[in-house]
């Protein structure tokens, strides 16, 4: 569970990214914040997973919390599962080794997002995709109840955006609460039970997502004409954008 009590967040004192945001994570659900450039969707993943003091409000976290970056390539080549193994930190003492059971839930959760057969390999070795996939293992294997995303999916090819939204849709199964940002409305019609839109500092709206993620919403949001169009995915009901530039 995570609780976020009327937050607020300016970077200059009256200039204002965003106020009195009030959302709860619940286990088992996923939140899609969506918005512009500029409009503080990083800023308040980052003071949701404690990476930033928020100027006002508060954030509570019923377990701990795992925060996922955008993928990003070390400077380092360290093997991809003792990238994962760095999720098992905050579990040691201050200069004690991993033990047993650290290899092991590093090694489980990296047969999770099924990259067990790149456990070897160089971090700096693998694609964008895979990068994305072993840094949410990390957060898996660091034992956290909420996950915070920062674009899961961004500069991710169809396939790779495919595996990393199922994955987070298995693990919201599994009971987990999952915060992300997305500039994709697809992926939070896939994905999100409910959404944050970032209208303005003063507008921030949130609600279901089948009620807020629709045409006329989404226009204002992006100003751009949005439309989406509905579709049977073998009994399940789906909608998509189909967005006109002009």
């Amino acid at each position: 569970m995570l609780e976020i009590g009327e937050v607020s967040f300016a970077f200059t004192p009256g200039q204002w990214l965003f106020r009195d945001v009030s959302l709860t994570v619940a286990p088992g659900s996923v939140v899609a914040v969506l918005g512009p450039n500029g409009r503080g969707k990083t800023t308040l993943l980052r003071c949701a997973a404690g990476l930033l003091t928020p100027t006002g409000g508060t954030v509570e976290a019923g377990g701990a919390v795992g925060y996922v970056p955008q993928a990003h390539s070390s400077a380092f080549a360290y093997r991809v599962i003792d990238m994962v193994l760095m999720g098992r930190a905050r579990h040691l003492k201050a200069y004690a080794s991993p033990k047993a059971r650290d290899h092991a839930l590093a090694a489980a959760a990296l047969e999770r997002v099924g990259l067990s057969h790149l456990a070897d390999r160089p971090f700096t070795a693998i694609s964008g995709g895979e990068r994305q996939l072993v840094l949410i293992a990390r957060a898996v294997a660091s034992g956290s109840t909420v996950l915070v995303l920062d674009e899961p999916a961004a500069a991710l090819d169809l396939r790779n955006q495919g595996q990393v939204l199922n994955l987070l849709r298995d693990l919201a199964a599994g009971g987990m609460a999952i915060l992300m940002t997305t500039h994709h409305p697809d992926h939070a019609l896939y994905l999100a039970d409910r959404v944050v839109l970032m209208m303005g500092p003063d507008d921030v709206r949130i609600g279901p997502a089948d009620a807020l993620l629709t045409d006329q919403m989404l226009s204002q949001l992006y100003q751009v004409r949005v439309r989406t169009i509905s579709y049977d995915d073998e009994g399940t009901p789906r909608r998509v954008l189909a967005t006109s530039f002009t």
